[in-house]
């Protein structure tokens, strides 16, 4: 489907920024996975824009680079050649295109150090991060039901941000609306309702568009440690240990029970 060398990259993109994920690719069915290194490279370096620089004008320009690249895709111009474009122009339609445009946009967020102003805007932010990417991803490799997607997005999403507390507040931004225990803990329930219904409704979501829901392998341990232990959100959260998790990768992507 793609060129070699683009593939290798994207793998390789996704071996160094992103393990956790690299690991749910790799357990994956062999053909879900060069779809799955394309889009998760892609959701890597949008990630990463805002972060390379200290000056937010280069920021905005470089989350615009991958706008414009969408726009080509999405209205069929000529096609900037890119490891990451290339692959990605041929898995997605205009539709696809369109939402991955709205998750870059959201990451604009990452550029400045204001808060979210509600609890909407940061639900949206996480919504656009995870869900869009989710939706496109289980789009391209099958039939799924987008708010089952959507729900499961959130609690992975919801989960990933906790792991990146500590450093967002160590660099002086304000990830969260409030810090208080009773806060972390009741939007960690929240994230583990939305996981629980989602996994409630398994049989709306085709068991190829499954494969990409394996990277939320290690979502309900990090909740549940931070309903349980929200302070250590703050500082950390310490996770599930290794070995235990990856036989639980092992038994979701045999059993098709993400």
């Amino acid at each position: 489907m793609f060129e070699s060398s683009d593939l290798n990259a994207c793998a390789a993109l996704v071996e160094r920024g992103d393990p956790a994920r690299f690991l749910a690719v790799m357990a994956a069915p062999v053909q879900a996975r060069e779809v799955l290194f394309v889009l998760f490279a892609f959701n890597l370096e949008v990630a990463r824009a805002p972060w390379v620089t200290q000056q937010p004008m280069i920021a905005e320009m470089r989350l615009q680079w991958w706008c414009d690249a969408l726009d080509e895709i999405a209205f069929q111009k000529v096609v900037r050649r890119h490891e990451v474009v290339t692959p990605l122009a041929t898995l997605i339609d205009s539709h696809a295109a369109a939402l991955l445009r709205e998750l870059v946009t959201a990451r604009r967020w990452d550029i400045y150090d204001d808060p979210f102003e509600d609890a909407a805007q940061f639900e949206r932010y996480i919504d656009y991060t995870s869900g869009h990417l989710l939706v496109v991803a289980s789009g391209v490799l099958g039939g799924a039901d987008p708010q089952v997607v959507r729900d499961f997005a959130f609690a992975t999403g919801l989960s990933n941000w906790f792991q990146a507390v500590p450093k967002l507040l160590s660099q002086r931004r304000h990830p969260l609306l409030d810090l208080s225990s009773k806060s972390l803990r009741r939007l960690a329930e929240q994230g583990l309702q939305r996981l629980a219904m989602a996994r409630n409704s398994r049989g709306l979501v085709s068991s190829d568009a499954g494969a990409a829901l394996l990277c939320g392998w290690q979502t309900k341990s990090y909740l549940t440690e931070a309903f349980h232990h929200p302070e250590r959100v703050l500082s950390g959260l310490s996770g599930p240990r290794l070995f235990v998790s990856k036989a639980r990768l092992l038994v979701q992507a045999a059993t098709g029970r993400w």
